[in-house]
Formats: structure tokens, C-alpha cells, sequence
């Protein structure tokens, strides 16, 4: 290697992990793994839920310690020096994804966006102090290379699931970091954000900057990826990349099919409605978010809720469940709901699956305890379970294949595992209303092919459930209503279209 070549290498960070073994909560995650990440390599990083991915990026980062042994070693290789623990390189790694992201909403992390970014610069999880005039300008690329300059102002905690991902992205990127540790970095994003995030990413690799990637889905692997390392029962291979070239077609010609027989089996009559609305408003932090929204959601309706980041989808849902007022000039109106009757009276006839009601689990919980905590219409538990109640969330948790990890609290499990339980939660009252908020962010494929079956079937089934969902693949085939709102307003409302409006590629809505 030439001196210049040796020099740019030295910026980045190697690391090498040689007979590395975990444990968490008492279960072993993790056997002699054997991994050698170096400068200029991008590795995608594979498994199913629970597999152990986001402990070993946390090992990798240094949050996580690895079980003693003899033979075990996790070496750090930057600038010229090899460290054999991560204290002196910790602040050289930056780390997107889900825990890192709810920590925000768990401590009311609530700064703008360019404070949020400028963090990046100070290599700090909060502000130390505020921000130049030379480090407001070195943000200020990264605000448009995401396309997020509109959100420079807003506060962190009142943007979109979404929205909130692409800002960490840009605070990763401002980190300048010398290793990128991305965990399933595109969840919650639209398929126009999904693209640029994609290509930003992919513009690194003109850089020898290393970085390993997360994810479930093939079809959203980055260009320029180098290697692959995919974990099993704790033990971890790698080799080079290889893409299947032929899975995003298969999934778009599934998509399609899907569409036109959704198209086919249409209702030829309208119930009387369980829900209606009628020019609803919803502003949260002295902004509109929700305008004029009127339509009605009948027994055995599945609707499906789409637009970009931001457009208010995750608002309708909470708004849908109580979790936010109505605008005085509108009306939403709840069969069976008088006026003067508590709300929760309304919510026990409801099914919630969304990401800011996971993060709000009690992380002690066991899995069944937190699905008896759903039974009884709370968030944790303040008496003891009953028999009937674990055998009612015992059957619940079987029914989404999560009968095994009964048992394990919910800080332990993975965040795929954690939305098993969820759903496990929102069907264990056998609710009249589902309402789904990308339910399937997380899942391996063949978790998410299972609790989409089971989604099926409810709708078959004539359960009313509302979607709201940025992949089409994730629609359900018998869908029968459709929704699609852009900045707080709908630009259509009806029947399900066989082609969604400006949709192009199977996994856009």
C-alpha cells in the first residue's frame, strides 16, 4: 500500500473480533464470533429477529461488554495504534437505529432539528453549547443531501417516525465518524426518502469509510456494498457480496397481482359506520398537522393509510385512538361511544400496533405480562396476573408465533421480537378495530409473511382494520378502502385503486 493510500486508511477504524461470545438477560446471544471489519469495506449485516444484529452492532460500538474468555479479543486499529478495548475510539463510531432513536422520546430529547444535527459536530447525544455560524453552514449540506431542510426549525419529538430517522442520518454523517454502524437505518421511510437515503449512502463509498448495514430486506441494500456477514443460532458468516438480482422484480409482480385482485373484490355496499369524520383537524405543538379530513370507516372496512414522511398518517392513527383532540370545527364520531363516557371505555374495542406505543412498554415486563397488561386496557401492571388472563395472552402470543419468548422481559428482545409481542397485544381483547401503524417495521421476511397472513386472515375474516403502511407489498389483498394524505390533507379518498396515484415502483405509496 502506498503512503498516501496507508494515510486515508488511518482515518478509519478497523476492528477485529476473534472468539467473541454474549450473554443478556441470562440467554447467550452471541458464540466465538470471528469478524474482521477493515477500512474501505461495507458490510451488510443479516439475520432473523432475534438473531442477535443490533447486540453485536452495540458490542461492536463498545455499549455492550462480551463474555470473558481466554482466547477472546476485540481489537481497535485507528491512526497507527491497536486498542484492546473501545474506550479510546467510542466517539469515532456513529450509531443509527431504533434504540438510539427512542432515547430522544424516553428522555423528552425535544431540540430542533439543526441543534439535533449539530450534536454530530460535538460528538454528543445532547447540545453542549450553541451552534456557529461555521457549523450551522457545515449542516446546512447535509439538510439538503436529505431533503430535510423544510424540518430545520421543528422541534425533534414533533416530527414523523420517519422524519426523525432521516435527521439522525444526517447527525451520523455530521459525525464525520471514522466507522458507520447503520441498525435497519431505513424503517419508517417513504419510498422517495428510502432512494435518497440509498444513494447517499452509496456516495461514500468514494471514501474508505467502513460501515455495516442492517437490514431484512434485499431490495434495500445500498450500491457499493463490499461484503456480507449474516448471523445464526449466535454464530456469524461472512464472504463477499452477492445481490439476487431477481428478488425487487418478484416482489413488484406480487405487488401487482395483489392490486388488481384487490380491485376485483371491491364491496358493493356500505355498513353503517363504526367511525366518522367529519372535517377533522388535528394541531399538535401550534401547527396543523391533520386539515379538513372527512370520511366514514365501516364494520369490515380495511382501509389503507399512505403519503410521504410527515403527511400525518401516524397522527391519523393516534388521532383514530383518542390520543389526540379534534380541532373545534370538526366532529369524529365513535359507535358506541356517548358523550361524557371515559375514553378507554371506546379503547378496549381497540387493537393499537405502533412504534411510539412500543417504546413505551415498561421494559421490565415479561412478553406476558405485557400482553395481560393490554387485556386490561393498560401499560403496565398494578396487580398480579390471573390464570384466565395468561391463558388468554398465552393463546395470544402463540397466535403470532411468539409463544417463546413468554417469558423474556422486553429490554431483552430484539426490536422485531418486541413487535411480536405488540401484535400479541393489540389481538388479545379480540378488538372490533384494528389499527396498524407500520406493523411490519422490523421483521425478518419470514415474520413478516407470518403476521401478514394473520392480517389476512382477520380481513377475511371481516375485521375492520386500518393500515397505514409506506411499502405496497404490505398491503393486504382483500384491502377496500384507500386513503392517501400529503401535507395534512387528503389527496384521495375511495375505493382501492389498482395503480395508487404517483406510485411508480412496487414498494411506493
Amino acid at each position: 500500500m502506498m503512503k498516501s493510500e496507508t494515510g486515508r486508511a488511518c482515518r478509519y477504524l478497523g476492528v477485529s473480533l476473534a472468539h467473541i461470545g454474549l450473554v443478556r438477560g441470562g440467554r447467550r446471544v452471541l458464540r466465538d464470533v470471528n469478524w474482521r471489519i477493515r477500512p474501505g469495506q461495507r458490510w451488510v449485516l443479516q439475520g432473523a429477529n432475534g438473531a442477535g444484529k443490533t447486540q453485536l452492532l452495540k458490542l461492536v460500538a463498545g455499549d455492550v461488554w462480551p463474555e470473558p474468555g481466554v482466547s477472546a479479543r476485540r481489537i481497535y486499529r485507528w491512526r497507527g495504534e491497536r486498542l484492546a478495548e473501545p474506550q479510546g475510539v467510542k466517539q469515532e463510531i456513529a450509531y443509527v437505529g431504533a434504540e438510539r432513536q427512542d432515547r430522544y422520546e424516553h428522555y423528552g430529547w425535544n431540540h430542533r432539528v439543526t441543534t439535533i444535527i449539530g450534536t454530530g459536530l460535538q460528538h454528543s447525544d445532547i447540545p453542549l453549547r450553541p451552534l456557529s455560524a461555521a457549523e450551522r453552514a457545515r449542516i446546512a449540506p447535509l439538510l439538503r443531501r436529505f431533503d430535510i431542510e423544510a424540518l430545520a426549525h421543528r422541534r425533534f419529538l414533533t416530527l414523523s417516525h420517519g422524519e426523525r430517522r432521516l435527521v439522525l442520518l444526517a447527525r451520523a454523517l455530521a459525525w464525520r465518524p471514522a466507522l458507520l454502524l447503520l441498525d435497519e437505518p431505513l424503517n419508517g421511510l417513504d419510498a422517495r426518502y428510502r432512494r435518497r437515503v440509498l444513494a447517499a449512502l452509496g456516495t461514500l463509498a468514494r471514501w474508505r469509510l467502513p460501515w455495516v448495514y442492517a437490514t431484512h430486506r434485499v431490495d434495500e441494500v445500498p450500491p457499493g456494498v463490499t461484503h456480507r456477514a449474516r448471523l445464526e443460532r449466535g454464530h456469524l458468516r461472512t464472504g463477499r457480496w452477492r445481490r439476487a438480482r431477481s428478488e425487487p422484480a418478484e416482489a413488484g409482480l406480487r405487488s401487482r397481482r395483489r392490486s388488481s385482485r384487490a380491485a376485483k373484490r371491491l364491496p358493493t355496499a356500505r355498513a353503517a359506520p363504526l367511525m366518522r369524520l367529519r372535517r377533522v383537524s388535528v394541531w399538535r405543538e401550534g401547527a396543523a398537522v391533520l386539515r379538513g379530513l372527512s370520511f366514514d370507516i365501516a364494520p369490515g372496512d380495511c382501509w389503507i393509510v399512505h403519503g410521504p414522511n410527515g403527511s400525518g398518517k401516524s397522527t391519523l392513527l393516534a388521532t383514530l385512538h383518542g390520543d389526540h383532540g379534534v380541532a373545534g370545527h370538526g366532529e369524529l364520531w365513535r359507535h358506541g361511544h356517548a358523550p361524557g363516557v371515559p375514553l378507554a371505555h371506546f379503547q378496549a374495542r381497540v387493537g393499537l400496533v405502533a412504534p411510539e406505543l412500543q417504546n413505551a412498554l415498561p421494559r421490565r415486563l415479561t412478553a406476558l405480562e405485557a400482553v395481560v397488561a393490554g387485556l386490561r386496557g393498560a401499560h403496565g401492571l398494578d396487580r398480579p396476573t390471573r390464570a384466565p388472563e395468561r391463558r388468554s395472552a398465552a393463546l395470544s402470543l402463540r397466535a403470532v408465533g411468539a409463544q417463546r419468548l413468554a417469558a423474556r422481559r422486553i429490554g431483552e428482545l430484539s426490536y422485531g421480537q418486541a413487535r411480536r409481542v405488540l401484535f400479541a397485544r393489540a389481538l388479545v381483547r379480540h378488538p372490533d378495530i384494528l389499527l396498524l401503524d407500520e406493523p411490519y417495521t422490523g421483521l425478518d421476511a419470514p415474520t413478516r409473511a407470518r403476521l401478514r397472513g394473520l392480517v389476512e386472515t382477520l380481513v377475511n375474516q371481516g375485521r375492520t382494520i386500518v393500515i397505514a403502511t409506506h411499502h405496497r407489498d404490505e398491503w393486504p389483498r382483500r384491502a377496500t378502502r384507500e386513503i392517501e394524505i400529503e401535507r395534512g390533507r387528503v389527496s384521495y379518498v375511495g375505493p382501492v385503486r389498482t395503480r395508487p396515484g404517483r406510485a411508480t415502483d412496487p414498494h411506493s405509496c
